[in-house]
């Protein structure tokens, strides 16, 4: 204890299963180690401050908005035994909030690893999950805990409700386009809308949301072939079968179009829909430039891309 620690984590999207997953489907969702979280913690005199985007100051004096990092960082402080040491945090993201990129999560997780590390701790990745959790039950109130288990993973995330989530083969090879739609997600609403549709249309809808199920257990496949034409034919079929749930948008319907015209192999909405974030498959740096000018020039508001080239085993 008394050195400098720091803390690490990175955004995570779902890759395909958004919605189904709700109805017990599978869900993939991958990490982006390009769009990272970062916590640095350092001995202070006195007091115990915490820097960031939503708050600077004593970390007593935070407000409703950060009562789940306040209740994560008091945990901690009480299980070292450390409720008087004093420090400063300070917390840096790239990621954007409220746009299904598990932002509350990276910053639980990477708050979690830098008081580990600060103190002198032994983490293992379960009690790292089961940490993190602390704070994003208060500010998700139930969440499925996909995206601790994604942002602080290496790789894809394997995810079926009530089950435990499984780290798997990636073997793929291309690039991921992150485009913010600049229209803010509505996950509550998107989530309603479908359960609405499956009381009024229960055929029609159970059948969308198994066949996004086959797609995941497709997707899981191509990632580990790897089968990059083949994801790429998946994500235009999950954005079908998201169009036909009612949880697209005008806006997220163009920008996958958009994405596609100008070479992308495949391209759907990813998290809860009706706005937030779309993703675009990719064979080339020079598709991935121009999918990101067409997509910036269509309206998206921001961009982010991701090359996925590494051939390694889940750690």
């Amino acid at each position: 204890m008394g050195q400098t620690a720091i803390g690490k984590s990175n955004a995570k999207i779902i890759l395909i299963g958004d919605h189904s997953v709700v109805y017990g489907q599978p869900a993939i969702a991958l990490p982006l180690p390009s769009v990272t979280t970062r916590v640095v913690m350092a001995p202070a005199v006195s007091g115990q401050t915490i820097s960031s985007r939503y708050f600077d100051g004593p970390i007593a004096q935070m407000g409703q908005n950060l009562a789940g990092v306040a209740a994560l960082i008091a945990t901690l402080l009480n299980r070292f035994d450390a409720q008087d040491t004093p420090f400063a945090m300070t917390i840096t993201s790239d990621l954007p909030a409220e746009r299904g990129m598990g932002s509350s999560a990276a910053v639980a997780v990477a708050i979690t690893r830098a008081m580990y590390h600060f103190f002198d701790r032994p983490l293992t990745r379960d009690l790292l999950l089961a940490t993190a959790a602390i704070a994003e039950k208060i500010t998700h109130g139930n969440p499925s805990g996909i995206d601790a288990a994604t942002v602080s993973s290496d790789v894809p995330i394997w995810f079926v409700p009530h089950q435990e989530t499984l780290q798997i083969p990636f073997t793929l090879r291309g690039y991921l386009v992150i485009a913010d739609s600049g229209i803010k997600g509505q996950t509550g609403q998107a989530v309603a809308a479908v359960a609405r549709r499956k009381m009024a249309f229960p055929q029609v809808t159970t059948q969308q949301i198994q066949r996004l199920g086959e797609l995941s257990h497709q997707a899981r496949t191509a990632l580990a072939a790897p089968d990059l034409m083949h994801l790429g034919q998946i994500m235009t079929d999950a954005q079908d079968q998201l169009r036909g749930l009612g949880v697209s948008s005008e806006e997220l319907d163009q920008l996958t179009q958009v994405a596609r015209q100008n070479g992308a192999l495949g391209a759907k909405l990813t998290g809860g829909g009706m706005g937030g974030c779309l993703i675009a498959l990719c064979p080339d740096l020079a598709t991935t430039h121009r999918v990101q000018a067409s997509l910036l020039a269509a309206g998206a508001t921001q961009t982010w891309t991701e090359a996925f080239n590494l051939e390694e085993e889940p750690q």
